[in-house]
């Protein structure tokens, strides 16, 4: 979790939780504003005109942790934090063939995609362009 209780203290860790992203976004809506360095005030008047009372020390821990850095700033650590986040399972199964067509690059993508099934991808194509008789003019 981003903040640990003990001795009395709020302790910023690793980043905010799910419960203080609400602080997190009223921040950086004050501050993409004109505000420059919201204090506690202004992020709590900005939550209380859509109907959200701040929890005090929750907010102050985030306002202390944002004070004096830019949003650019922010936004790096952020997706700093979102690299680190496991993201699921290994990757899937290749990608189909493509549904027609002479060389386009979907079905170059698509074939390199799936790896072993890429001969497979590249002859079913083919044999669909064979079987179609007709003429979109006609």
């Amino acid at each position: 979790g981003a903040v640990e209780k003990g001795r009395g203290k709020n302790v910023w860790r690793k980043g905010p939780r799910a419960g203080e992203m609400k602080y997190v976004g009223a921040y950086l809506l004050c501050a993409l504003g004109g505000n420059d360095s919201p204090s506690s005030a202004d992020v709590s008047k900005l939550l209380a005109s859509v109907g959200i009372e701040a929890e005090a020390e929750q907010l102050e821990v985030v306002v202390q942790h944002m004070q004096g850095k830019t949003v650019d700033q922010l936004v790096s650590e952020g997706a700093a934090m979102f690299a680190q986040v496991p993201s699921g399972g290994g990757g899937g199964g290749g990608g189909g063939g493509a549904a027609g067509g002479g060389g386009s690059g979907a079905a170059a993508t698509n074939g390199a995609a799936a790896g072993d099934a890429a001969p497979a991808a590249e002859e079913a194509p083919a044999e669909e362009e064979e079987e179609m008789d007709f003429d979109l003019f006609d």
